[in-house]
Formats: structure tokens, sequence, C-alpha cells
């Protein structure tokens, strides 16, 4: 026998019927002789799969080191601790108890996130936080209602800006809409998740997209219809794919229950406290306005709004700069603020903080499990894949589950694909 055979260290012997079993060291062992020589068998061969399967079920779905032991009484199983680990993670029951949900390689940025010298706020991400008591006036016996916080984040500079609103309706977000528009300019391109909210204001836009275009006969139609906004929506129940804006969430939420301590407000006193919050976010530092390792000034997302920090105090008047050099300086500013943007922020945002592997892709027909936060891992939805969405690097982010619910589109994080082989699998 080899050195390096598996078999070397149990001394393997053949019985009277040609059956090769373990020797041991147990010959004085008061145990029976099944178990003082169990009979050994391979890790690949179906019969072993049986077996597993069977001391699983036996041990009432027991772990690993249960499901061994119950084998090693008759049975000597090569790299048993391997082998039944790949056996039991392929268990449906064990699997739905404690499933694992799907992973890919963390995707390529937006092109508005890598996009320079464009105006701030011109792709805006927008999202609401959760309700919060507001005061119906400053006086005694006054009546609470819930308030919400509409937050619009610039996806290049990571400038930010609050709105209270009153309501979740869509009436209230367009009249929000309106305020950040009139304050920050129209914006091309709009994200946010898919909640009902930002679903209705989407078709009142396109609504009243239809009937400009229809109303107006001039020239200048196209041109003005061109200006529209534009939405974006991430998939059902796909924060990671709006982190941005859930970490300003975060951060909106970290000021707020340290200022407000669970007092509640008037509408004007959280309006109050939201532009004071919006102005401590966007000076917040991104990187050095210089390499100069003297130099402390650091660019904020001020810089591109107003031209500094907006905490900082304002800098005197030069008085003796000619009317022509001071019109072309505030260009020659922003360019700056957009060269160190780009030269120094910007190489930030290369590493993936995690997802750092790509996986196989979820293929159509593949049993899946749909999570659901709301309800227990046995209680989760089983769903077949009906199909596959792709995003620019042919990596399967999104896929369209089929329930018996009806069609949910889901990202890869939501979707835990069941241990069962495929018949791709076996002709690979």
């Amino acid at each position: 026998m080899s050195s390096k055979s598996d078999l070397i260290s149990l001394t393997p012997f053949l019985d009277d019927n040609k059956i090769i079993r373990v020797r041991g060291r147990l010959q004085h062992a008061k145990i029976p002789y099944r178990e003082k020589h169990p009979i050994i068998i391979p890790k690949n061969h179906r019969f072993t799969q049986l077996l597993i399967d069977f001391a699983h079920q036996s041990t009432l779905h027991g772990g690993i080191q249960l499901t061994s032991a119950f084998l090693r009484k008759r049975f000597w199983i090569i790299h048993a601790r391997k082998t039944i680990a790949a056996k039991i993670k392929k268990c449906i029951v064990c699997f739905r108890q404690r499933p694992q949900c799907s992973t890919q390689l963390m995707g390529d940025l937006p092109e508005p996130r890598v996009t320079t010298n464009v105006r701030p706020f011109s792709a805006t991400g927008v999202d609401y936080t959760g309700a919060i008591e507001l005061k119906a006036s400053r006086y005694r016996g006054h009546t609470t209602y819930k308030g919400y916080i509409a937050l619009f984040i610039c996806l290049g500079t990571k400038a930010v800006h609050f709105e209270a609103v009153s309501g979740m309706s869509t009436y209230d977000f367009l009249c929000a809409l309106q305020r950040f528009i009139g304050r920050r300019g129209l914006c091309h391109d709009m994200y946010s998740d898919c909640d009902t909210n930002f679903m209705g204001t989407d078709k009142v836009l396109k609504i009243q997209a239809q009937k400009f275009r229809e109303s107006l006969q001039s020239d200048i139609v196209p041109f003005l219809a061109s200006k529209g906004i534009q939405w974006h929506f991430n998939p059902p129940h796909s924060p990671n794919f709006g982190g941005l804006w859930e970490a300003n969430v975060k951060a909106l939420k970290h000021h707020l229950k340290r200022i407000c301590n669970g007092t509640p407000l008037t509408f004007e006193e959280l309006s109050t406290v939201l532009a004071r919050i919006e102005s401590c976010l966007n000076s917040r530092p991104l990187c050095g306005l210089t390499t100069d390792s003297d130099d402390l000034a650091v660019l904020t997302p001020g810089h591109f709004l107003i031209g500094d920090s907006l905490l900082a105090p304002p800098e005197p008047a030069v008085l003796d700069v000619s009317p022509t050099r001071q019109y072309f300086k505030l260009p020659r500013q922003l360019q700056q603020f957009w060269k160190r943007w780009s030269s120094d922020w910007l190489s930030h945002l290369q590493s993936r903080p995690k997802w750092c592997n790509q996986q196989p892709n979820l293929r159509v027909n593949d049993l899946v499990i749909v999570k659901d936060d709301r309800l227990p891992p046995n209680q989760w939805l089983l769903g077949r894949i009906v199909d596959t969405h792709t995003g620019s690097d042919d990596l399967v982010c999104v896929v369209t589950v089929r329930t018996k619910n009806g069609n949910y589109k889901r990202c890869v994080s939501k979707i835990s694909r069941l241990p069962i082989d495929t018949p791709y699998e076996h002709s690979m």
C-alpha cells in the first residue's frame, strides 16, 4: 500500500465476506464487532450519498458531528467530515431554515457618479425618511400629526438638499420637488426607489409632458420637451442600489435625533433644523484642495454650490482686482474644484467595499426563495426565475421571479438559490 494512501492510517483488512474493514486500535473495547471494525466506503459513491441522507434524516436533520457519529457505528467514510458537510449543504429542509442569499460582483458606478464639470444636482437621487411627529402649533393644547423629510442628493458632488413634507401623497412630493427645483435648478435625471409616491409623481410628470407637447405648436416645443425630468427607478426592495441616499438618510437621522431629542417640532422649526443639518452635511470634507501638506483647506460639497464651505466665514472682498479679472475668477475656481474632485476624490471610489468576487450568474428556470424581511425564512416564497436582467458588465444583478402570488422583480441579494442540480449543471 502506498504511503500516500488515505487508507494507511486505518490499517484495513478483509473479513470473511471479502469486505474491507478498519482494523484500528479498539480490539479490547467492549463494543460490537461492527463498531470496532466499521466498513470502509469511498466518499464519492452513490451508496455513500444515500447513507448520508438516511443518517441525516434519522438524526432529525442533525449537524455534521451528529450525522458522522451515527454513521461510524457501522461505516467509515473516507474524508467523512467534508463529504457529510457537502451533502448536508444540499438538504432543502435545512437550507430553508438558514438560506444564504446570492451575491454578485459589485457593479460599476453609474455615469453621473463619475462625470466631471456638470452642474450640481443635474443628476439627483431622492428618498423619504420615516414618519416624524410634528406639532400643529407652539401653543398649549396643540395637536400632533405625521410629517416626513424628502432628501435630494447630487450624485456627483454628494451635496444634499432637505425638504419638510407634510404627507406621502403624490401632490405633497410634487410640491417639495417644485421647491427643490426653484432653489437648485432643473435636474435632468432623477433616481429613486419604487415607492408609491415616486411612481405617482412619475406618472403625473409624463401626463404633464404629454399635454405640453400637444398644446404648443411652435418650433420650440422639441427644445423645451427635452428638458423634462427623466426618472430612473431602482428594482423593488433593493436598498443597495440607492446606497448613496440611504447613507445620507442615516446621517440626517443622526443629527436630527441629537438636536430634537424626541421633542415634537412645528413645521417651521423642522424646516429651520433641516437647513442647519443641510449646511453641516454640505460642509463635510471630500478631499484636500491642494497637495500641499501645510494647507488644511478641504474640498466640500458646498464648494460646488457657493464656492466655499457653508460653515466657513466669508473672506473679505479684494477691491484692487479689475472687473475683468474678477469675472474670470469664479469659473477658474470652479474648474479647480472639479480638478481636485477628479484627481483625489474620484480615486476613493475605485475600490469595492464588499461583493469583490464574481459569482456564477443566476439562470432562467432556477428554483429560488424570495427573501421577505417581514417573515421568518421558512415562510419565504418559493419561486422560479423567468427572466434575468444583466448590466453593462454582463453580470446578472436583477431577476424576475414567478411565485404563487405573481411575478416579482428583485435584486440577487434578495434571492436565495436552492441547492438543486439543474440540467445545465449536469452538461457542464
